[in-house]
């Protein structure tokens, strides 16, 4: 088993699972001639929005611009305040910044990895506009208190979904709790387009209607610009893609869960801390994350052993360079900078094998039993 091979992620073979619906899926949009927007675009958004409970699904080019839309459309602008998390990718922060707005940093739960809900009312002010919670590696945020305080203190939601497709909390899936949610169909997701790709799910109809227009350069109908918009439409072939996909994310999502439960056995008793479903959640594991104090050591030695990992995310937000304008100094949110040190995601998707699973989980455990 020592000579086996284990890549991070293995998009081919999903293809290779799908590949008639998937070709049938795109000779249909070359047959329509339809290639941004359109039928395939709208059918998705209909299939989506009902997955995820939500009376509409807007479909867009990318994750960050469902993020930036979703702010503008709750009137987040110049002056205002975002609470959000320094321990996600960028985009989560990059957005608030797009908006105009300023970017008002909360410490996770070293558990779930998500916002700590009783560190937000602190970090309220008369210039807060929004609250937005990271589903981080396909873990729900704790959104009840989350809601609470936003309902009392009369600001929006907007749930960060990105890494999140099909998760529940207390069985309602993400995407239906607050306000608005926002969606990243890049290739790695568990929903993923073959391209960049996007989207916001909303029950209110005035987000609804104001994001479709912002997407498509502020029309209400052809010329007829009644917002300063955006180009961040959807390509049908994209759209296409993702419905045949769509059909197929619950039975890989239990795939992922099943993974999940054999690494969890497997890795039982090996010295590092495994990832953590909470009470609330339908976990999806975008990614298998797990927590060790020689984080670096280990993903080089297990890369020497022909198993890719990954790190998310080995520096917070807030230490990055490019947001050193925020002011925080290291150790001001010592959760998300202890986490960014220790994680290190293993291989998961659901067409892995059994040997897969046990080569990772043997040579893990042998490597941390030598630390």
């Amino acid at each position: 088993m020592a000579n086996i091979k284990v890549p991070y992620l293995d998009l081919k073979a999903q293809y290779q699972r799908i590949k008639p619906e998937i070709d049938a899926a795109i000779a249909r949009v070359l047959d329509s001639c339809q290639f941004v927007l359109g039928t395939e675009v709208a059918g998705f958004e209909q299939e989506f929005a009902a997955y995820c409970g939500t009376a509409e699904c807007i479909a867009l080019n990318s994750g960050t611009s469902a993020l930036h839309l979703a702010l503008l459309a709750a009137g987040v602008g110049p002056g205002d305040e975002v609470i959000t998390v320094p321990f996600t990718f960028v985009a989560s922060v990059a957005a608030v910044v797009y908006a105009g707005a300023r970017p008002v940093l909360v410490d996770i739960d070293p558990r779930s990895f998500t916002m700590d809900p009783a560190a937000i009312e602190a970090l309220i002010t008369s210039r807060t506009k929004a609250i937005l919670p990271v589903h981080l590696y396909g873990q729900p945020a704790d959104m009840d208190p989350i809601m609470e305080v936003a309902r009392r203190r009369h600001l929006v939601v907007i749930e960060d979904a990105a890494q999140a497709h099909g998760a529940k909390y207390k069985g309602r899936p993400v995407g239906s709790i607050g306000d608005i949610a926002c969606f990243s169909f890049y290739p790695g997701k568990n929903l993923g387009a073959y391209g960049e790709g996007g989207a916001v799910t909303t029950s209110n109809a005035e987000f609804g209607r104001t994001i479709r227009m912002l997407r498509d350069w502020g029309q209400d109908r052809k010329y007829h610009h009644v917002l300063r918009g955006f180009n961040y439409r959807m390509e049908a072939f994209q759209g296409a893609i993702l419905r045949v996909k769509l059909r197929h994310l619950e039975r890989w999502t239990e795939a992922r869960r099943a993974i999940v439960g054999k690494y969890n056995q497997l890795l039982a008793g090996s010295g590092v801390e495994l990832p953590t479903e909470m009470p609330w959640a339908r976990h999806v594991y975008h990614v298998y994350t797990l927590r060790t104090h020689d984080r670096d050591a280990l993903h080089a030695a297990l890369q020497m052993e022909g198993i890719q990992t990954g790190i998310h995310y080995p520096v917070p937000v807030h230490l990055q360079p490019a947001y050193a304008d925020l002011g925080y100094a290291r150790l001001t949110l010592p959760e998300s900078e202890k986490a960014a040190d220790e994680v290190l995601s293993l291989p998961l998707y659901p067409e892995m094998t059994d040997d897969q699973i046990e080569r990772v989980s043997e040579a893990l455990t042998g490597l941390a039993a030598t630390r």
